[in-house]
């Protein structure tokens, strides 16, 4: 019994990691279409060629934020929450 519970308890974390990771999709199309557009901006208007940089840049690393916020969540969920899951499993069986 405790064999299947510390099993779902790894199951639930791998499973919870991956769907964390899948944020990292949403900055790649936002990014990827940030400079599509800057470089539309650019095309017509060369001469507004600091300020589009500029500002594409820092919404770049703005949407980055929530890849990496998705990848900080994965690991806590690989490296650290199964061992503190199964510690509690452990703390609250009855003896």
């Amino acid at each position: 019994m405790l064999e299947l519970a510390i099993g779902i308890i790894l199951a639930g974390c791998a499973i919870g990691a991956g769907l964390a990771l899948i944020a990292g999709i949403g900055p790649g199309i936002g990014e990827g279409n940030a400079v599509s557009k800057a470089c539309e901006a650019i095309g017509r208007q060369p001469e507004s060629k600091g300020a589009v940089t500029s500002t594409m840049i820092m919404g770049c690393a703005i949407a980055e934020t929530t890849g990496l916020y998705g990848l900080v969540v994965g690991i806590l969920l690989i490296f650290v929450a199964p061992n503190s899951f199964v510690q509690i499993l452990m703390n609250n069986l009855p003896k």
